[in-house]
């Protein structure tokens, strides 16, 4: 019992093994996820610049994708260094605190994008559903508010739920099926029975991810069915297009995230978990930007302006 007590209070770091099994790829894999990420960083920093630089764009929605990329960049950059540094060297550890620290970001920052995409989706609902009521309704305090408050309380809910994970003893082996620090792979270490955790995990899913989707679904209803009902073919169009990059975002972020977290037990494999898990963490931030650059027109219009303010030359009387 002595020696069992010294095992789980010494285990103070973990073994991420990520991809280990593509040993003869991981100077590829490596080269291929810091462009990846490095796309990410341009493509969602170039969002928040068009945005504060552009008086145009100082409307609800784009306070809200502001919001979702500074998300995205921390999302990413909270699990794909650690990454690309385990991918050049052999001993792939990462201390017990350290491990703690990104599993807190990257659970606060994932819940928090999935309260800001069903945000985003109600700001879409009261534009096309209440277009008269818009500017009251979707006034800038209530989307501080509606930030501020997905911000806040997901922030308290996983630390509250972090810091209850690593109360757990671990001991044995104390390699983790994963390229970073997730809750179901770390919680399969412990030496403990972990029921009453995964219950935990299972009510934070369905609050915070399985609630806000089906928000976004309801209000993806009433929008098509209120589109449906405008008389003109090019108003549909238009009214179609302001929602189109929204939801291939939710889509993407989504379909990706429940696959995960709603798997049955009997079809879990590390590979897939693996698989689904760089679907939201690396592939979704870099093409959020270029799913709102490339079907949005407001935003290739203060692309244009933007460049050209900048590189056009001064007039030399003025």
């Amino acid at each position: 019992m002595e020696e069992l007590a010294e095992n789980q209070t010494s285990l103070n770091e973990f073994i991420l093994v990520g991809f280990s099994y593509l040993a003869e790829w991981q100077i590829l894999l490596f080269l291929f996820f810091l462009l990846m990420y490095i796309t990410a960083l341009v493509g969602n920093m170039l969002i928040i610049l068009l945005v504060k630089l552009n008086h145009s764009l100082q409307t609800p929605m784009y306070f809200f994708l502001v919001n979702l990329s500074f998300l995205e960049i921390g999302y990413t950059t909270s699990v794909v260094p650690q990454m690309l540094a385990h991918l050049l060297t052999k001993h792939k550890s990462i201390s017990k605190a350290r491990c703690a620290a990104q599993m807190y970001a990257f659970t606060i920052l994932g819940l928090t994008e999935c309260c800001l995409l069903a945000a985003m989706a109600y700001d879409r609902y009261v534009a096309i559903c209440h277009p008269l009521h818009y500017t009251v309704i979707m006034n800038h305090q209530v989307c501080t508010k509606l930030a501020a408050a997905a911000w806040i309380i997901c922030f308290l809910v996983q630390v509250a739920q972090t810091a209850w994970i690593f109360s757990l003893p671990f001991c044995g082996s104390q390699h983790i099926q994963h390229f970073f620090c997730d809750i179901l792979p770390v919680v399969k270490t412990a030496c403990t029975d972990t029921y009453k955790n995964e219950i935990a995990v299972m009510a934070v899913t369905i609050t915070f991810i399985m609630s806000p989707f089906l928000l976004i679904i309801l209000s993806y209803v009433r929008i098509i069915s209120t589109i449906l009902k405008l008389p003109s073919a090019e108003q549909r169009r238009k009214a179609f297009s302001t929602c189109s990059s929204h939801l291939m975002v939710v889509t993407l972020f989504f379909g990706s995230g429940l696959f995960t977290y709603l798997m049955p037990k009997s079809k879990y494999t590390s590979q897939s978990d693996q698989m689904s898990a760089l679907m939201y963490t690396v592939v979704t931030p870099v093409l959020n930007p270029i799913i709102y650059t490339l079907r949005n027109k407001e935003v290739q219009k203060a692309y244009k302006k933007t460049i050209a303010r900048v590189f056009s030359p001064q007039n030399p009387t003025s």
